[in-house]
Parts: structure tokens; C-alpha cells; sequence
């Protein structure tokens, strides 16, 4: 596989003794490594992940959350449907959208320039993986862990919920949607974007997830920021048709950068899933 960033090639070019030690030690300390990927394709960093969260489920290397952004994709999860995709062949490609079915959960949404998409590579089931290391940092019995999976999903939204009200932006979870969604007066009220008629709320951000049969999640969530809007045309995201979809760009004047929004989501994320977050792209620029 080609090497993406340097930061994650460095994690996996570690012995896999060193590897088990730096594990163990970000473990023990509660801590959780985060890679910042700039602009991804979608194939590429689906095969990153894939490998990380393989080497986490045996012990190999700590939880990890990979920040990113993707070239122009429209992803399918595993309840996705054809209908939902608006635009014909000849419009995807002069449009140079790529089009790829994937195990996450939901229906469909687009990747692209400008959103921030995290992938949190975490091992979920309490007394699992943990409880299963030996002194020496080295994997004992392994097990089928059960992950609390709509616990995780909650998590997901209420870091996500709290990095928004840092940025100055209100929003919230609604039953049965999942993902986070800012109210119809918000985006009435919204001081960079066009004035909004609907009295429906609009996502802000959207969830799709994966746990594997060790109980690590894969997949993520991706946040609006300032980024070509006319592409959710394409689809009728997550198949819920009639619901608007915004940005922070279209809230805020002047749009946050995305290296801010970074900052307050990492530690917000932090914050709701008890971990000292260790910027590692950070570290190996030194």
C-alpha cells in the first residue's frame, strides 16, 4: 500500500516490540494518538484504517484517531440504496465525484474538500482488549468483546455537539436522526450563509461506524466546514429526503480554519471519551 502522511507510515514502520511498548504505555496512560492526514482519497485511507484498527485489535499499537478530508466521494454504507443517488454517470464525472459501497453503517453521504472527517480507531468493549494485556505490554487470551455500540454513537455526537459550541454553533442530537443537527432558528439566525425558509433542522454532521468482532470501531464522522455545498445535490444524504444540510461556513462569519476546528474537536473528543490526546504529527515535526 502507498504510504499516506508520514505520521501513520512512521506507527507501523515501529518494531513489533517498540510497538507493544508504546501500546502499553498510551494504554496505561489513558491515552489516545491522533494522525492529521490533510487531503486523502477515500480507497487509500479506508485501506489505512483497515490496517491501524487490525493492529489495535492484537495489542499492536494504541487507539488512534485519524483527522482527514477526502477528494469529491459519495459514500454507500450497509442499509444504502441506488435510488438515493441523484446524479447520472455523465454528471459524476464531469463533476469528478467517485462513487464507492463501504461497511459502515447508514445510507449515503458525500466526502469532500473542506469537511473534516475523523476516523476514531478505538477498541469499545470494556474488560476486552484492556483487560486482556499481560505486565509485559504482550496480548493474552483473546476473546469476542461486546462493544456498547449505540453508547459509542451517542459519544460520537456529543463531542462532536461540543466542539460545535465552542465554535459559537448550537446544536443538538434528535431521536431517531442520528447524527448532530442544527435547529431551523439557528439556521434563520446564521450570520455567513443564505437565509434559510425550511422549518426542518439541518445536519451539520453525520455518523457512519463499524465495530469489527474485537470490538474496535472503524469509520467515523465527518463535519461540514467550509466546502462546495452544490455536491450534496448529488444524493439525498443518509436517504432523508426534504432535510436541508449546512455548514459551519454558512453559520459562521468568518468561517473557522480548518486546523482551529481541528484543535477544538480533538479536545473535545478528549473531554467526552476520557483520553489525554497525543498529537503525534505534532511530536515527529519536532
Amino acid at each position: 500500500m502507498e504510504k499516506i502522511g508520514s505520521n501513520p507510515a512512521t506507527v507501523r514502520r515501529l518494531s513489533p516490540s517498540l510497538a507493544c511498548q508504546y501500546w502499553y504505555t498510551c494504554a496505561v496512560a489513558g491515552q489516545c494518538v491522533v494522525h492529521r492526514l490533510g487531503l486523502v482519497p477515500y480507497p487509500q485511507a479506508w485501506e489505512l484504517q483497515e490496517q491501524i484498527a487490525e493492529q489495535i485489535g492484537g495489542g499492536g499499537l494504541p487507539p488512534t484517531l485519524l483527522l482527514l478530508e477526502h477528494s469529491h466521494v459519495y459514500t454507500f454504507g450497509r442499509r444504502g440504496e441506488a435510488k438515493n443517488l441523484l446524479w447520472d454517470e455523465p454528471e459524476l464525472v464531469r463533476r469528478g465525484v467517485s462513487v464507492m459501497w463501504v461497511d459502515r453503517g447508514g445510507d449515503v453521504t458525500y466526502h469532500g474538500p473542506g469537511q473534516l472527517v475523523g476516523y476514531p480507531l478505538l477498541p469499545l468493549a470494556p474488560g476486552g482488549i484492556y483487560a486482556q494485556m499481560g505486565l509485559d505490554g504482550h496480548p493474552r487470551e483473546m476473546r469476542l468483546p461486546q462493544a456498547d455500540y449505540v453508547g459509542y454513537i451517542r459519544k460520537l455526537e456529543q463531542t462532536l455537539i461540543l466542539a460545535l459550541r465552542r465554535l459559537g454553533v448550537a446544536s443538538v442530537w434528535i431521536p431517531g436522526l442520528t447524527g448532530v443537527w442544527v435547529q431551523p432558528d439557528v439556521l434563520r439566525s446564521g450570520r455567513g450563509g443564505p437565509a434559510s425558509s425550511s422549518q426542518l433542522p439541518a445536519k451539520i454532521a453525520a455518523i457512519g461506524v463499524k465495530v469489527d468482532a474485537r470490538g474496535v470501531s472503524r469509520h467515523g464522522f465527518a463535519l461540514n466546514v467550509d466546502m462546495d455545498m452544490s455536491y450534496w445535490q448529488g444524493i439525498i444524504g443518509c436517504g432523508l429526503k426534504d432535510y436541508p444540510v449546512t455548514s459551519l461556513a454558512e453559520l459562521c462569519s468568518p468561517p473557522p480554519k480548518m486546523e482551529m476546528v481541528m484543535e477544538v474537536l480533538v479536545a473535545a473528543f478528549g473531554e467526552v471519551f476520557g483520553y489525554e490526546m497525543i498529537d503525534e504529527s505534532r511530536r515527529l515535526q519536532r
